[in-house]
């Protein structure tokens, strides 16, 4: 099947592209790496008007870290970029472990992490990861910048929070206040799949003490879930078996998974549990350093 008939524009800044998109209405959609957009335009589930093509915009390839410690993901970095990032490996050890893991090879040397998250696609793995971080998505349209925190950016399933004429430019991952520790793991039918389930772990440790804590679930509901309450649990605490265990199990709770091909919903409940803890217990076994948590896939 081929796509509807579009215009196609490919401007070289940015006040040029959201200024095309304003003028395009609801109706006109950016393009960036083109890994979930296209593939919707060929099968006709989408079908824009007008495309604005932003890899001509110089300046949004980069992921850096400022001197604060904060994290800039610019919405032309690719998911290789940050599977092969020295930064995250030795900063950002929940991102470093999602990297390798997402999609497949082709898919991350050209997909972005800034438009994965503007996918919302409720099995996508980098929106858990951002939103367990507590980071923000930055949009910029005809009334300036805004930050956007994670946690209101999805509003449903394949639904953000941007406005037509505004493009996100860049997701942003606040400096840690302690030692950061974390990790992504997912369950999936095959290599490149989308996640059965996913989660994503990143704390910050002070004193043997967890300071921070972020817990976030993909693939066991109609959207990204936050799962606070486990969060909660953790925070204030020294990681122990019975921290572990009551995060685990509070987690598993705050998944909404349906039974479907993929399995059961007490099955994918069961296996949030299993691996918050498997990630939880790395961490602590390995003293919480940055690096604690591995890269894994499940199958």
């Amino acid at each position: 099947m081929y796509p509807s008939r579009f215009r196609y524009e490919a401007p070289r800044t940015l006040g040029e592209a959201i200024s095309l998109l304003r003028d395009g209405g609801e109706d006109a959609k950016v393009l960036a790496g083109g890994q979930s957009l296209v593939p919707l335009m060929k099968l006709r589930f989408a079908s824009p008007s007008l495309l604005v093509d932003i890899n001509n915009i110089g300046g949004l390839g980069y992921h850096r870290r400022d001197p604060d410690g904060t994290i800039r993901v610019g919405a032309l970095c690719r998911h290789a970029d940050l599977e092969r990032s020295d930064l995250l490996k030795a900063s950002q050890p929940t991102m470093a472990a999602a990297a390798p893991l997402i999609a497949d090879p082709i898919v991350r040397n050209r997909g972005t992490l800034v438009g994965s998250l503007c996918h919302a696609d409720p099995q996508g793995d980098w929106a858990a990861v951002i939103l367990a971080l507590g980071g923000s998505v930055v949009a910029e349209g005809p009334a300036g910048r805004r930050a956007i925190p994670m946690a209101g950016f999805v509003t449903g399933p394949f639904q953000n929070a941007l406005r037509h004429d505004e493009i996100a430019v860049e997701a942003v991952i606040p400096a840690p206040a302690g030692t950061p520790a974390g990790g992504y793991l997912k369950l999936e039918r095959r290599v490149g799949d989308f996640a059965t389930v996913g989660v994503a772990v990143a704390i910050e440790t002070s004193g043997g003490v967890v300071s921070r804590a972020g817990i976030a679930l993909t693939g066991v509901g109609a959207a990204t879930i936050g799962a606070a309450e486990a969060a909660a649990a953790l925070t204030g605490q020294p990681l122990s078996e019975e921290t572990i265990a009551a995060a685990a199990r509070l987690a598993a709770a705050a998944a909404q998974p349906r039974t479907d091909h993929r399995g059961s919903a007490e099955y994918k409940r069961h296996m949030v549990g299993v691996f918050v803890r498997r990630i939880l217990s790395r961490v602590n076994g390995s003293g919480a350093g940055a690096g604690a948590a591995g890269q894994e896939r499940a199958a």
